[in-house]
């Protein structure tokens, strides 16, 4: 039996197969007949205002020979893609098997229900003879351009902005309840100045958050025409038109989209390659978290809550792994890799077209959806830790020489002010703890052997490893 003969067709990538239940929101979106429901969305969209003029000039056509539409009319073209279910998707199939172009048929796919509109209508109808509407002075390249800036940009907003947005929402929540909680720091993988861990996931949630202010003014940018960027054709067929205003329209306020003036046959794609670069940026912060999580996972920092009935490991029964951590990361990777080349491959293109940017841009969900992959792990793998308060307590306990830098500091202060014996604070410091364990005895004795003023002395024999965070637990209120 070969896999290739079994229906439905088996999935090529895991993003269809296995994950297919966690990237599915995408499908709306970013596969191909989605792309083509937009780009039906924008034909008949162009027809309309063609047919019906805009603002001032509402229902004055601006193409002469053409009735304006009535209500019932765009209500009629605007279901067309409203309607583009499995049976259309296979009907377009039918059209683009003989045209080998998938703009080409949307065109035909557009003038079958245009041949079906007066039996659906029970009526004549201008729209039986609007066929040579469909596509007017248009270039592919425009109908593409604009579906897909408003594919991509639903998508970021529907879809990859709602669900990294929970995992900001859920590391602030944890930030403030574990605000106060002290924690050893390591740096450079050795016990240093002590933080919180609520401050910790603050930097992160901190971090992200200026991200999701880079994303909500992301410009998605969308051009109309014709084939070098010049109206040639619009102009050739109506010169009495002011085609600029009217291209300016119909991007601007039918499209939702920015308009952008000056291109080629293609739009430039420089949006996409920010909006890409920052998701790709967005990615390796959440893979430092991932990474982090992972490690204090490792550490003992957090414990794992186990999931009734899952196998941690298949030959050892006590471990609970942190896949979900080490998952996110893979995808990450994965996401990165593949925006990273939409970005170096979409903002170049041979003289007015070459089709490079085609073939790559089909593999904008595969990026987005390895993104949410990966958020999908993130956040379910974060849900499932707690602190382990216990353990953190005893390793700042054993870690007392992290008091160094404070009373150091101290020492220099006292250095300043002229009280003797405090010459060289680091050197003196460093003498009694680099390389010792050092106890609380020993820190109390130290201090107590030095020409401390009253108050100094208190404060530095009151402080421990656990209280020595600074205003870490205070930092946590600048998320916001």
């Amino acid at each position: 039996m070969k896999l290739t003969d079994i229906s439905p067709a088996i999935a090529l990538t895991p993003l269809d197969g296995r994950y297919h239940n966690q990237t599915s929101a995408l499908v709306e979106y970013l596969s191909e007949p989605a792309l083509n429901r937009e780009r039906m969305r924008v034909e008949v969209e162009w027809m309309i205002l063609l047919a019906n003029g805009y603002e001032a000039n509402q229902f004055q056509p601006i193409v002469k020979g053409v009735n304006p539409l009535t209500d019932e009319e765009c209500s009629y073209l605007r279901s067309i893609p409203e309607n583009f279910d499995a049976e259309g998707i296979a009907r377009h199939a039918a059209h683009e098997a003989i045209t080998h172009h998938d703009v080409k048929a949307v065109e035909y796919y557009i003038d079958d229900a245009l041949d079906e509109a007066e039996n659906k209508l029970g009526r004549a109808t201008e729209l039986s003879n609007l066929k040579t509407l469909v596509h007017f002075s248009c270039t592919s390249e425009d109908i593409n351009n604009l579906s897909i800036a408003r594919c991509v940009k639903q998508a970021v907003l529907n879809v990859y902005r709602p669900n990294l947005e929970a995992i900001v929402d859920y590391l602030v929540k944890n930030a403030n309840e574990y605000r106060d909680l002290s924690m050893l720091s390591l740096t450079h993988g050795q016990p240093a100045t002590p933080t919180t861990l609520g401050k910790e996931l603050a930097v992160f949630a901190y971090r992200l958050r200026r991200q999701l202010r880079h994303l909500d003014t992301q410009e998605y940018l969308g051009k109309l025409n014709g084939a070098t960027g010049t109206f040639g054709a619009h102009l050739a067929a109506f010169p009495e038109v002011d085609w600029i205003s009217v291209s300016q329209e119909f991007v601007e306020n039918r499209m939702g989209l920015q308009w952008n003036p000056l291109t080629t046959q293609i739009e430039s794609h420089d949006w996409q390659a920010e909006l890409y670069s920052t998701v790709s940026h967005i990615n390796h912060i959440l893979h430092n978290l991932a990474v982090d999580v992972w490690m204090y996972i490792s550490r003992g920092i957090f414990v794992q809550v186990p999931v009734k009935g899952a196998t941690g490991s298949s030959t050892m029964p006590h471990k609970v792994n942190p896949i979900r951590f080490e998952n996110a990361e893979a995808n990450l990777e994965i996401s990165c890799s593949l925006f990273d080349t939409l970005c170096a491959t979409l903002t170049e293109s041979r003289w007015q077209r070459d089709l490079t940017d085609s073939t790559t841009q089909r593999n904008v969900g595969s990026a987005f959806g390895y993104a949410l992959l990966a958020l999908n792990n993130l956040l379910g793998g974060l849900k499932s830790i707690h602190p382990n308060k216990e353990f953190m307590a005893k390793e700042l306990d054993e870690n007392w020489e992290v008091l160094g830098e404070p009373i150091q500091t101290a020492m220099r202060a006292e250095e300043i002010a002229g009280v003797p014996g405090m010459e060289r604070p680091y050197e003196q410091v460093k003498e009694l703890m680099r390389g010792h364990h050092i106890s609380q005895s020993d820190v109390e004795e130290f201090i107590k052997s030095r020409n401390f003023d009253a108050n100094t002395a208190a404060r530095l024999q009151a402080m421990t490893p656990e209280s020595y965070t600074g205003f870490a637990s205070q930092l946590v209120d600048f998320i916001d």
